[in-house]
Formats: C-alpha cells, sequence, structure tokens
C-alpha cells in the first residue's frame, strides 16, 4: 500500500479509500481540495500503487490503513470516505472498530454478495473479463468511459486518456484485477457486527442508483444511522474523479453539519 498525505499540517483527519483501476492521480484534485481543512491520508491499495505490489484483499487493504494511521500517532479519525472499492473498506474499517471515525461516507460502496461462492466466481471472472478488455484496449476504454465526460476540467482529452492507459497496462497485472473484484464482492465482515456510533452518508449517482440498490439496503441493515444521499445526473465514481470542488463542498456540509 501507497500512502500519499495532504495538509499535513491540519489539526483534524480525513483518510480517503480509492475505487478499483484507477490511477492514485486520479484522486489527487479532490484530496488537495479536502487538505484545506483536513490532514489527508489517501490510501492507494496494493497492485494499484506502481510499487510492483499485487492486490491481495479488503481484509488486508484496511489492516495496512489501520497500521500506518497507529504509526502516525492517530487514534481516532474526524472522517472516511471511500469509494467503490474504497466504500467496502470504509464499510468493513468500521466494523473493524480498530480506530474510531467521527464521520463517514461510503460512496456507491459495495457490499459482500449474498450468493453461493460458484455464482460469485461467474461473477469474478465476468468482471475480470470486462476491466481487462477496458485497461488493454484504448479503444474500449474510450468507449467505455467517453473523453468528453471523463476528461478534468482544463486537461487535453488525448493526453488524459493516453496516460491513464499508460498507467493501467503497466500496472495492473491480471491477478490484481481479478482478486481486488473478487474480494470487493466477497470480503468478510465481523460476526456479530458491532455496534459503530460514526455518523454515515451513503452516496450514490443517480445513473447508478439501481445498481446500488442492495448495497444501499445491506449498508443500512448493518448500519442503521447510514443515510442515504442521490446525486442527480451523475454515474459511478463521477463526483470525486470530475469535480473535486463539488466534492469538497459536498464532504464539507456532511462533516460540519450538526448532530
Amino acid at each position: 500500500m501507497k500512502v500519499y498525505e495532504f495538509g499535513a499540517e491540519r489539526e483534524k483527519t480525513f483518510a480517503m479509500f480509492q475505487c478499483a483501476a484507477e490511477p492514485w492521480w486520479a484522486f489527487k484534485d479532490s484530496a488537495e481540495a479536502m487538505a484545506r481543512d483536513y490532514h489527508v491520508f489517501l490510501f492507494i491499495a496494493d497492485g494499484h500503487d506502481e510499487l510492483g505490489t499485487e492486490f491481495v484483499s479488503i481484509e488486508k487493504n484496511v489492516d495496512d490503513a489501520a497500521a500506518y494511521l497507529r504509526g502516525k500517532g492517530v487514534s481516532r479519525l474526524d472522517a472516511m470516505y471511500g469509494v467503490s472499492m474504497g466504500g467496502a473498506s470504509v464499510i468493513r474499517f468500521l466494523a473493524t472498530q480498530d480506530i474510531p471515525v467521527g464521520k463517514a461516507i461510503i460512496d456507491a460502496g459495495i457490499t459482500p454478495y449474498p450468493y453461493p461462492k460458484w455464482v460469485c466466481r461467474l461473477i469474478a471472472a465476468k468482471d475480470w473479463v470486462t476491466v481487462m478488455l477496458g485497461t488493454k484496449s484504448y479503444r474500449i476504454m474510450k468507449l467505455a468511459m467517453p473523453p468528453e465526460r471523463w476528461t478534468p476540467k482544463g486537461q487535453d482529452p488525448e493526453e488524459h486518456y493516453r496516460r491513464i492507459f499508460e498507467f493501467e497496462k503497466h500496472h495492473f497485472s491480471a491477478k490484481t484485477i481479478y482478486r481486488t473484484f473478487w474480494s470487493t464482492n466477497n470480503y468478510s465482515m465481523p460476526d456479530p457486527i458491532p455496534c459503530v456510533d460514526a455518523e454515515i452518508e451513503y452516496w450514490y449517482g443517480e445513473e447508478e442508483k439501481r445498481a446500488r440498490r442492495r448495497d444501499l439496503a445491506y449498508t443500512r441493515k448493518t448500519y442503521p444511522q447510514t443515510v442515504p444521499r442521490e446525486f442527480m445526473g451523475l454515474a459511478h465514481a463521477e463526483l470525486v474523479l470530475m469535480q473535486p470542488e463539488r466534492f469538497y463542498r459536498e464532504v464539507t456540509r456532511f462533516l460540519q453539519k450538526s448532530t
């Protein structure tokens, strides 16, 4: 795991977990925006970190993050955010109660499948094929995520996409992609799940509402205090990746909300 820190001079703490199959710098603008007010820890999972590692599991992702924070003297986090695979990491992190968290945002967080293992294996294989095609084919990547929508403001679309493609081509191995999607869909949770007193919002884009229905239901059952928040006109992870200033405003709205 690679950890990038921003705003180290700030007193309040804010941890961020990335989504799968994206380079770390795709989250840099949003992390830097949050660093205006918080000491931000941006956790980049194994296999995504440019260190030649392979992804292992959500469980290891959470354990490594907690160990890093303890090593930095953090005994309590003011806030935590994670998107997709990162949202899964937040869901498990809260349940481990390793380090207490004041407020948490689970953005389109993935929850464990309730299906038989053979069904889960088939789903993982399908996800693996889909993502491998997207990360190895420049044309398919652009078809799946049109540049006119998925290029950050002020950047050249061709340069932006070529940079992402080269990163994914050289850093995301077949093993990492498979393990990432298998573990994100099948990670373990404590049994019984302890009572967690963190304030929680579950975010999702309007365009992924149906896909997140089961995940939201699981999260609200696991953490009954969870408040859902739908973002009109947005797709999966679009807010944190494409709209850092709006991301900052939305996170700040929640974190400054009185209890």
